[in-house]
Formats: C-alpha cells, structure tokens, sequence
C-alpha cells in the first residue's frame, strides 16, 4: 500500500440510543488487497486503561469488527452488520460499553494500519459523546 492510498482524514464518535457510531473518513480508498485497518484508541489521562475499537478490512472486505481491552486482554468482537463502507467512508457501530472505565477527560485519538504495521496514529476524533 502506498502512504497516497487511504490517507484517514477524519474521525468522529457519537452516541446514537445504547450505541456508540464511529465514522471514518479516508483520502483514496480502502485498500483492494492485503490488511487495513481503521480504529479509535481511548485511554484515561495517565494511559493505565486503554480501549481500542477496530474495523478490520482484508482485499477490500470487512472482515472484522471488535473491541480490545488492553488492561484485561480481552477482545470483543461484534455483528459486521454494524460495519458500513463505501469508497471514502467507514462507519462502525460498538456497544456503548465499548469504552466503559475511560471516564470524563479520557484521551481519544483514530489510526489505521496497513498489512499489520502502523500506517497513521495520533488523528484527532470529533466526539460527541
């Protein structure tokens, strides 16, 4: 993959009834070959408590959709019905449990990875949660 393919311009969160809805947006398109993956990293101020929530793509294709406690080591996966996509835009939906434990002034941040290294990290999330 290329660094002009899927460039993650944008991501936001919100909260939608008992779910929380991640939107990513990407410059290009999602790769039609290998892994990519898009996601948000939570954490509490001083980084003891971390949640990762991950939408999984391989030759193009949602394979995967999930949550990964880093403090417990424990993953959740979830429905890909709750995944949509288009070219440029991802949208994920995650129980609003996903981020249980982060707490008020948490740190959230997007990233996304190509065929299993870092491809971006550290992309501000508009929240409205």
């Amino acid at each position: 993959m290329s660094t002009d393919d899927a460039l993650l311009k944008q991501a936001s969160i919100k909260t939608q009834d008992s779910t929380l809805v991640a939107t990513f947006n990407i410059d290009g398109a999602i790769p039609e070959s290998g892994a990519y993956v898009v996601g948000l990293m939570g954490a509490t101020p001083d980084y003891s408590t971390q949640r990762r929530l991950c939408i999984e793509f391989m030759n193009g294709e949602a394979i995967a959709c999930y949550a990964f406690n880093r403090d417990q080591g424990v993953e959740e996966d979830y429905d890909l019905s709750g995944v949509s996509h288009s070219d440029s835009t991802i949208t994920g939906s995650f129980p609003a449990t996903a981020l249980n434990g982060l707490g008020k002034g948490h740190l959230l941040s997007a990233f996304s990875e190509a065929d299993g290294r870092e491809f971006q990290h550290g992309v501000p999330v508009d929240e409205s949660l």
